[in-house]
C-alpha cells in the first residue's frame, strides 16, 4: 500500500534531518539527558520507519500487515514525537503519551508475526 511506503519513506527522511538537528543544533542547548530522550525518539522513528517499508511491501498477503502498518504509524507519531516534544519544550504532560505510543510500537510488532504466521 502506498501510505505505508510514503509514510516509511517520510519518517526515514525526518529521521536523519532530526538526527542532524540533534548532533548539530541541540548539542551544547539540552542537558545530555535530554538529549539522550531525543536520540531514542531518533532511533526507534528509523526502527519503525524501515519496518513500515516491509509492511508496505507485505500488505497485500493479508490484514495483519495493514493492522501493523496502522500501529507503527501510530506509535511513531505517539512515541517518537512526545519524546521530541518532551525534550524540546516544558510540556512534561507529553511523558503520558509516549507509553501508549510504545504499546502501539509493540501491538505492531504482534500483528506483523501474525501476519507472518498466517501466511
Amino acid at each position: 500500500m502506498k501510505l505505508f511506503g510514503a509514510a516509511g519513506a517520510a519518517g526515514l527522511f525526518l529521521s536523519v534531518a532530526f538526527g542532524a538537528f540533534a548532533a548539530h543544533a541541540l548539542k551544547g542547548q539540552l542537558s545530555s539527558e535530554m538529549l539522550g530522550v531525543f536520540d531514542v525518539g531518533v532511533r526507534y522513528q528509523v526502527y519503525h520507519s524501515l519496518a513500515l517499508l516491509a509492511v508496505a511491501v507485505l500488505v497485500h498477503k493479508n490484514k495483519f500487515f495493514k493492522y501493523a502498518g496502522i500501529f507503527y504509524i501510530a506509535g511513531i507519531i505517539l512515541f517518537c514525537f512526545s519524546l521530541y516534544v518532551l525534550s524540546l519544550t516544558d510540556m512534561r504532560w507529553v511523558a503520558f503519551l509516549t507509553p501508549v505510543g510504545g504499546l502501539s510500537l509493540l501491538a505492531g510488532h504482534l500483528t506483523l508475526l501474525i501476519g507472518f504466521l498466517r501466511m
